[in-house]
């Protein structure tokens, strides 16, 4: 996000978190990284923020000049939790800070999978065979209800599920037997975690089964953009499934259409991201979640010329929205990474996506935006070539093993 900010408008955006990153270590393109401890936490995070935004006017009026009108400060939130927090204490930060996301009552229809997941049914969305359970009841009537394996297990709150912490505590367990079910969920519910579990049908296929859409909602719920794409590879270490290191730019006008309309029947506004994997079975893409947020990989559409921090500061700063019937159905080819190449060309080989991938290396149309050209620290640049080094063992050495 703040490449994105740099490359539409040389803006150096100011970061707060909890602890110091590598992504945006030593970057010249960030203009201060503020940490606070315990921001995750909610009677932190809003005394944080105000504070911090009245020391960045503090800091602006510094030099003895008579105070001038400030620009107004846009916040986005980057995980899960933090776009939790903005949302559920909007009403203690409008004043000082412009966003847009949806109501915290669609936030829990869209990040509580048992919730989500029948509203999904409701307007047409197509979703993998599904099974919920509350932690804490017997699992016996789980197990019966199971029709084949392996099955996905993932947490329905995942906020709830990580303030719970274990030993090998992973984001989805990919499970082979009814033992395996009850083993992970005897060990979730010692944690104390008592939220739902998702229990879905494995769809078979490799990462090249997954498919990614982006979308921005403006502030009166109209879509202005939406793209599509193929995922070529996700981090293969347990904890970190379902980040994507790769895609490909694809187009599916008829997919691409359903995700809209569902996100506008439901008055969505903001950035939503959709997890959705082709069933190969019955030929039909089934979506997995929405995330009420941009992702790493979403900058794929900043990479195809709809810039993520454009759509907010039009919105948001501007007050130029599109009207109704001019959303744009993105169709430009990219290719994001966040991994090196040779580990492209390794690991990608699905018949045809490999071709692909290929093609589109000679035709230099490869983006990586951790190698953003604004940025130009040397010292970032060195620790990114370490990390591409490393890769190559954690990619040979990975634990999540593809299903074909």
């Amino acid at each position: 996000m703040a490449a994105s900010f740099h490359e539409a408008y040389g803006v150096k955006p100011h970061v707060i978190g909890k602890v110091q990153l590598g992504f945006t270590h030593y970057s010249t393109i960030i203009a201060s990284t503020t940490f606070v401890e315990d921001l995750d936490k909610p009677e932190v995070f809003v005394p944080a923020l105000r504070d911090y935004a009245e020391a960045l006017h503090t800091r602006q009026h510094a030099g003895g000049t008579a105070p001038t009108p400030q620009p107004p400060l846009l916040l986005v939130g980057t995980s899960d939790h933090y776009v939790r927090l903005i949302i559920e204490n909007a009403a203690q930060l409008e004043d000082l800070y412009r966003f847009n996301y949806p109501t915290e009552e669609l936030l829990n229809a869209l990040h509580v999978k048992d919730a989500f997941y029948p509203l999904a049914q409701k307007h047409g969305l197509d979703i993998p065979e599904t099974q919920i359970h509350h932690v804490g009841e017997p699992v016996g009537e789980l197990e019966q209800a199971i029709t084949r394996y392996p099955v996905i297990l993932k947490p329905g709150n995942s906020v709830e599920y990580y303030r719970n912490k274990f030993p090998d505590q992973e984001k989805v367990y990919r499970l082979n037997s009814a033992e395996e079910v009850a083993e992970v969920v005897a060990r979730i519910s010692d944690s104390g975690y008592r939220g739902t579990l998702i229990i879905q049908d494995f769809i078979p296929g490799d990462d090249t089964f997954i498919w990614d859409s982006v979308l921005y909602l403006n502030t009166a719920g109209r879509a202005e953009f939406v793209n599509f794409g193929q995922v070529l590879l996700q981090e293969h270490e347990a904890s970190a499934i379902g980040n994507y290191t790769a895609i490909i730019s694809r187009f599916n006008r008829e997919v691409m259409t359903q995700l809209k309309d569902f996100l506008e029947a439901i008055e969505y506004t903001g950035i939503a991201n959709f997890d959705i994997k082709y069933d190969p079975r019955d030929q039909v893409f089934k979506v997995l979640e929405v995330n009420v947020r941009q992702g790493r990989s979403s900058w794929y559409a900043t990479a195809q010329g709809h810039n993520l921090a454009g759509y907010l500061v039009e919105d948001l700063i501007h007050g130029r929205r599109r009207e109704p019937g001019e959303c744009a159905y993105v169709d430009h080819d990219v290719l994001f990474t966040v991994v090196p190449q040779y580990i492209l060309r390794k690991y990608v080989t699905a018949p045809g996506v490999r071709d692909d991938v290929a093609r589109m290396m000679r035709q230099r149309k490869v983006r990586n935006p951790l190698y953003y050209k604004g940025d130009t620290s040397l010292l970032r640049r060195a620790w990114l070539a370490v990390r591409a080094v490393r890769y190559r063992k954690k990619y040979a050495n990975a634990t999540w093993a593809n299903a074909i």
